[in-house]
């Protein structure tokens, strides 16, 4: 009995937690929800070029660059093969080297690499990266990347057919650049520092303010705006930026988040935040479906005649051809059973089924017909009423209830925000 009553006790303390916990909101790190300003990754990029590819490379006939790349190549290294006529090697692509330089990279370390064929190269299975400089959008380098290509597709083919699986024409050099040249940014010499909000808000920037201000017992940060917090170094972290930027890191929020709806509509998917509201309104669904069908039949012109063509469906493999008995051949027939057949009426006959025959060329051919089938239903509206006030759950349990599928659902929340009772914006991506 006691061990009944302990047990719904814990239970009772549980939901309590959860239903406290779900009207609180849920709590997301700084660290989850801000970058600091400064601290962000750069994008480089080169060119270059894949060797020992075997026969599934540029074709140097049609990638003009790929062969004057691979001339210069050469020249540089004392090989001079520009009077030497006509080149042709399919063993080297021209490739477009791409890689991301993160914050504080430092001299000797590496980053990894993706590497993407220009030309009409088949695949990069097998091939490796030459030395390949790596620069910013300000021109300078900054890592230098080279090594063998790794790919996760590949292509075979044959004269008749061909087989491809993923892509075969990029592929990634794992740590295959090497940081040449650091990006300068000191955290040492910063005296304040901004925190952006990945998601802007007036509300959860100031939520950032307080949480901050009341830890560290300083009113050490501001919020701009809606998407910067603006925060102060304190003195007594002057030489130990880091452990206070841990520290900020780690603080707790409950993000706000305006309510809005986002719709897929080529895929039928749709995303609603948890703020979403409509008011009552009342909701009628049905559908029109329009069928069209196309089938093919064949118009079959009876034998030996001149006359209308007959209908026959194309899915009938076999057609009927009416026969006309023809007055001379029977009575050729009759003749030559008596005896009595001359070369003149048979002459006659062969005359009679040679004109006939023509008219028969003339006068009817095989053609193919098309004839359109039209069906159209339509479904029985329903009407459904989604109370005032309605949240997440109500509205999704409303929709369902009318049988609606995700592209009606698509079309009804665009008409339910036209009619003024949905309380969030719609965003069509």
């Amino acid at each position: 009995m006691f061990k009944r009553i302990f047990i719904l006790c814990i239970v009772g303390t549980l939901i309590s937690l959860l239903s406290t916990h779900a009207e609180a909101g849920v709590k997301s790190r700084i660290k989850d929800i801000v970058s600091f300003q400064g601290v962000r990754d750069n994008q480089l990029v080169g060119y270059g070029l894949v060797i020992g590819l075997n026969g599934s490379g540029d074709s140097l006939r049609k990638s003009i660059f790929t062969k004057e790349s691979l001339i210069s190549m050469l020249d540089r290294m004392g090989v001079n093969i520009r009077e030497a006529g006509d080149i042709d090697t399919k063993n080297i692509a021209a490739v477009m080297v791409t890689a991301t330089l993160p914050a504080f990279a430092r001299h000797g370390s590496r980053v990894d690499v993706v590497v993407s064929a220009m030309g009409d190269a088949k695949n990069l299975l097998g091939g490796t990266l030459l030395v390949t400089p790596l620069v910013g959008a300000d021109g300078e380098v900054y890592a230098v990347a080279q090594g063998p290509v790794a790919t996760s597709g590949f292509s075979a083919q044959g004269k008749a057919s061909s087989v491809t699986k993923g892509v075969p024409t990029s592929g990634r050099i794992a740590n295959g650049a090497i940081v040449e040249k650091e990006i300068g940014y000191e955290l040492a010499q910063l005296d304040s520092m901004n925190l952006s909000l990945r998601n802007p808000d007036f509300t959860t920037a100031q939520r950032i303010e307080q949480v901050i201000n009341t830890h560290t017992g300083q009113a050490l940060a501001k919020a701009l705006d809606g998407s910067t917090v603006h925060m102060k170094i304190p003195a007594n972290y002057d030489g130990d930026r880091v452990a206070l930027l841990t520290r900020i890191e780690q603080l707790e929020v409950i993000p706000d988040q305006p309510a809005k709806v986002v719709v897929d509509d080529h895929d039928g998917v749709i995303v609603m935040g948890e703020n979403t509201k409509i008011s009552m309104v009342a909701v009628s669904h049905g559908s029109l479906t329009v069928r069209i069908t196309e089938e093919e039949q064949v118009s079959q012109p009876n034998s030996f005649t001149t006359g209308v063509p007959e209908i026959v469906q194309s899915t009938n493999n076999t057609t009927t051809n009416n026969t006309q008995n023809i007055q001379g051949a029977l009575t050729l027939a009759d003749g030559a059973l008596s005896g009595t057949a001359t070369n003149a009426s048979l002459s006659q006959v062969t005359t009679a089924n040679q004109t006939q025959s023509n008219q028969t060329a003339a006068g009817a051919t095989t053609q193919k017909v098309d004839r359109t089938n039209v069906d159209i239903q339509e479904e029985k509206s329903k009407m459904g009423i989604v109370p005032a006030n309605a949240g997440l759950q109500d509205l999704v349990d409303s929709l369902n209830a009318l049988g609606a599928t995700p592209r009606d659902m698509i079309t009804i929340l665009q008409s339910i925000k036209a009619a003024g009772a949905l309380q969030a914006s719609i965003e069509v991506i």
